[in-house]
């Protein structure tokens, strides 16, 4: 099938999908996408179990399409500059040691706590893997998806200073644990490795995307600075996400981080010296229209992505095991980041409780793990970590504002936080 026939099926199914919600369900228009994709892969399934022979068609359309190269090399640039266009910058720098510290420090802690325990339990439910690809599963399952949360937040109505931690972390910690994850993979072929092999690889992808995505930022800039033609400086920010995703490949540097960090550049200094009031008007419904239709797409494609998993009873179980697992990990992670900066900054009980239930996982955590080499091993990988997306999405995801509601923290309170 070719790619306009793929596009045109999947934006078709995201209309219908996204119509019944807001005609039933009622949902968050993510949330609701991915839960009607869901139901509908479901019944396929059950239709295909009957004789109708459905799945089998669907099955095939689902797996000519790469999920791991359509969000990591495609969508995800996109995305990720969507959002951090909107991004405060003097905001987010307030924040900066405790933002930057959750999502690497945190991040760490997190993947290594979820990989370590995770060996020892998914073999206490009667499914042995290997360590490495524990660690793996640690690492792609512990960043908060930035795409997953910002929609959650819009709906949660958090107040700033919170919703800037949870999405400032969200925004750099995929970064982090994508370099992660790719350090990681990258030892599974060798017999032996050290420290520094490790340390290198993690500063070229890490430090080498800031680098790209300052650099590339700032040409960008220059750029915008000596037009004044909306058409021409929405085709730049497009160029610029679209080549610094590219060079970021060529160069084995980290083409989330170097995005974000391009996109908060444009977003602030950007928006503030190079763009006139009509291009920022015309920018921001561009790039707002084209995050809405991004994320269309990709709910659905979670959602229809099941039909690809591999129900055997020690997945689910495991799957089902990992969700408590991964929880505990985020909430110690936030735990000992809290503890820390209690000494420079004022937290509440509730905010640990917040930041824990409200970092979602979601699209990454599922292509990351179907970039993973062929193998048992990664049927297993795949198939927990999507029965742990699909609950911190509809469970997590669906829940966080009430979460917030019963916190009990006066919003001016929250707001100094």
């Amino acid at each position: 099938m070719s790619l306009i026939h793929t596009l045109t099926i999947l934006i078709c199914l995201a209309a219908l999908f996204s119509y019944v919600n807001h005609r039933l369900l009622k949902l968050p228009i993510t949330i609701g996408l991915m839960a009607v994709a869901l139901v509908f892969s479901l019944a396929l399934l059950v239709l295909g179990k009957l004789g109708f022979g459905i799945e089998a068609e669907a099955k095939r359309f689902i797996g000519a399409i790469d999920f791991n190269v359509a969000l990591m090399h495609g969508m995800l640039g996109f995305l990720l500059f969507a959002g951090a266009l909107h991004v405060k910058l003097d905001e987010l720098w307030n924040l900066k040691w405790v933002v930057g510290s959750m999502a690497v420090v945190g991040t760490i802690l997190s993947s290594l706590i979820t990989g370590l325990v995770g060996y020892w339990l998914f073999d206490l439910v009667g499914l042995p893997l290997p360590l490495l690809y524990c660690l793996l599963f640690g690492a792609l399952i512990s960043p908060t998806d930035p795409i997953a949360v910002m929609g959650a937040l819009r709906q949660a109505r958090l107040p700033k200073a919170l919703e800037m931690k949870i999405v400032g972390e969200s925004l750099f910690n995929d970064g982090v644990g994508v370099v992660i994850f790719l350090v990681i993979l990258n030892l599974v072929p060798k017999d032996s490795f050290t420290v520094t092999d490790v340390l290198v690889l993690f500063a070229e992808e890490a430090i080498g995307g800031a680098v790209l995505g300052l650099a590339l930022g700032y040409i960008a800039y220059r750029m915008l600075r000596s037009v004044d033609n909306y058409q021409v400086e929405i085709l730049i920010t497009l160029a610029l996400v679209m080549g610094s995703f590219a060079l970021a490949d060529l160069l084995h540097t980290s083409g989330p981080i170097a995005v974000v960090v391009a996109g908060l550049l444009i977003g602030n200094q950007g928006r503030q010296w190079a763009m006139s009031e009509k291009t920022r008007e015309h920018l921001d419904n561009f790039w707002e229209l084209l995050d809405e239709l991004l994320n269309a797409v990709l709910f659905v494609l979670i959602g229809l992505e099941v039909l690809m998993l591999s129900f055997q009873r020690s997945y689910l179980v495991a799957g089902l095991v990992a969700i408590p697992l991964v929880l505990a990990a985020r909430w110690l992670s936030v735990v000992v980041q809290v503890k820390v900066f209690r000494f420079v900054q004022d937290f509440s009980a509730h905010t640990i409780t917040i930041l824990t239930w409200g970092g979602l996982r979601g699209g990454i955590s599922v292509a990351l793990a179907l970039s993973l080499p062929p193998g048992a091993a990664r049927d297993a990988v795949v198939t927990i970590t999507y029965v742990v997306v699909v609950f911190s999405i509809l469970v997590q995801g669906l829940t966080i504002g009430r979460v917030v509601a019963c916190s009990g923290i006066p919003p001016a309170r929250l707001a100094q936080e």
